[in-house]
């Protein structure tokens, strides 16, 4: 395994925690701002803003 893979591989976990922990904090905020929000449709469209947001980001990266 080459260096940049093993770094990469030694903090996977870390990662993995702050994407969870920028969808737990957006999900609280939806939460405070809407009331009455249904939890599981919120999180099913956050999860798609965010989806969409690291698509636009690798095709910056691989294409910009």
């Amino acid at each position: 395994m080459d260096a940049l893979r093993k770094e990469l591989q030694s903090r996977k976990g870390e990662i993995k925690a702050e994407i969870k922990g920028i969808f737990e904090a957006n999900e609280h905020i939806t939460g405070w701002d809407v009331p009455e929000v249904d939890e599981k449709e919120a999180a099913k469209l956050l999860l798609e803003v965010m989806e969409e947001a690291f698509n636009e980001l690798k095709d910056e990266v691989l294409n910009g």
